[in-house]
């Protein structure tokens, strides 16, 4: 593996349940594939909305080397003040002026990789195009080691991203919609998945407690969601191998209470 670089993908941290499920099976994983870098998308970390400081910090410590954001990335007025201080990242494609930062590159152990965060349109706050702004984002990775994570709610969104910069980055990941979808592949060096699926609470309703959003569709009404905190968890998380830039290898790791042994999906490949 000396030449090879790997890299974990989470998928979106939902609440106490998916701190605590991350922090359980992250270590170990980490030992496991050998992983050189984390990354992980936790803009729903604290309360199922935003991320507070002290959950940064948190899940920081337990190996995660870069944070990833997305609709909720300002949620939290705490963390915004360390978002340049602290591996922490918002979607690329915000108007200039906000806070934060978009991309951000790491180097250790003679490896590399350059991590994008953007974030779609279609039933999302309104931002710059994330496709022209992805190209800008570019010309800032040091790396050839290129993951992106593309928060985005239409499936046809993404992929129409993924078909735009195949070939030319390493990974796309597609977070958001807490589901995760099966079509993890590995096309001209470039893997991409539209969803990896969120690590909190598997009960429920994308993590959070059912009879909220339960009322909401039955009667047309708003109701406060929160977080499920007596549920079964799930983790989640993919892995990436990359070799020069071109991604040759990734598969997805599924771990969810009760049911004994992680389930593995591996990339179907078109390399």
């Amino acid at each position: 593996m000396a030449n090879l670089t790997r890299v974990g993908f989470v998928g979106d941290i939902v609440g106490r349940a998916g701190r605590s499920a991350v922090m359980q099976n992250l270590p170990k994983f980490k030992r496991e594939f050998e992983l050189d870098f984390i990354v992980a998308n936790a803009e729903n970390a604290s309360g199922g909305f935003g991320l507070t400081a002290t959950n940064a910090h948190e899940l920081l410590g337990c190996g995660i080397d870069a944070i990833t954001g997305g609709n909720h990335s300002f949620d939290k007025k705490d963390v915004v003040a360390l978002m340049d201080a602290l591996p922490i990242i918002r979607p690329y494609n915000h108007f200039a002026g906000t806070a934060g930062r978009g991309a951000i590159n790491f180097s250790k152990d003679g490896k590399s990789l350059s991590v994008v965060n953007l974030m779609g349109h279609y039933g999302l706050p309104h931002t710059n195009n994330a496709f022209l702004e992805a190209e800008r984002a570019l010309d800032e990775c040091e790396s050839e080691n290129i993951l992106m994570d593309f928060h985005a709610e239409a499936t046809s969104e993404k992929n129409a991203f993924f078909r735009l910069f195949c070939g030319r980055v390493g990974a796309i990941a597609g977070t958001h919609t807490h589901v995760g979808t099966d079509d993890l592949q590995i096309v001209s060096g470039t893997a991409y998945v539209s969803d990896v699926g969120l690590s909190g609470a598997f009960d429920g309703v994308i993590g959070m407690d059912a009879e909220a959003p339960v009322k909401s569709f039955l009667t047309g009404l708003k109701h406060s969601f929160k977080v499920n905190e007596k549920c079964r968890r799930i983790f989640q998380m993919v892995v990436f191998e990359f070799d020069g830039g071109r991604c040759t290898d990734a598969f997805k790791i599924r771990v969810i209470d009760g049911v004994g042994e992680p389930l593995v999906q591996r990339a179907v490949k078109f390399i």
